[in-house]
């Protein structure tokens, strides 16, 4: 956010924060959202890289159109197992993967 809206939105009342703090979210849930939503985007990155369709990405995974979208989006429903399987089936090197897991 650009600091001059910043300003004014505090000026008015607002108060600025970060999603973890408004849902109240611990380290751990933060960095677990954050490595699923990371592979998310990768996910699309490489499918797009590809030049694959949604659909076709969910032919190549046994599944639906909607729910490589919903996995794209980051949906709470989208497992982690999914996500790494799904990158695995694009070609991802597993060390790629794995470099999105912080140690």
């Amino acid at each position: 956010m650009k600091k001059g809206k910043k300003a004014r939105l505090e000026a008015k009342g607002w108060k600025i924060g970060s999603a973890a703090e408004f849902l109240s979210l611990s380290p751990e849930e933060t960095a677990y959202l954050e490595m699923k939503l990371a592979l998310s985007r990768i996910l699309q990155e490489r499918r797009r890289r590809k030049r694959l369709t949604q659909h076709q990405l969910a032919r190549l995974l046994r599944s639906s159109q909607s729910r490589v979208a919903k996995m794209e989006a980051g949906d709470p429903s989208v497992s982690l197992d999914l996500l790494v399987r799904s990158l695995l089936v694009l070609g991802t090197p597993k060390e790629s993967v794995f470099r999105t897991f912080p140690i």
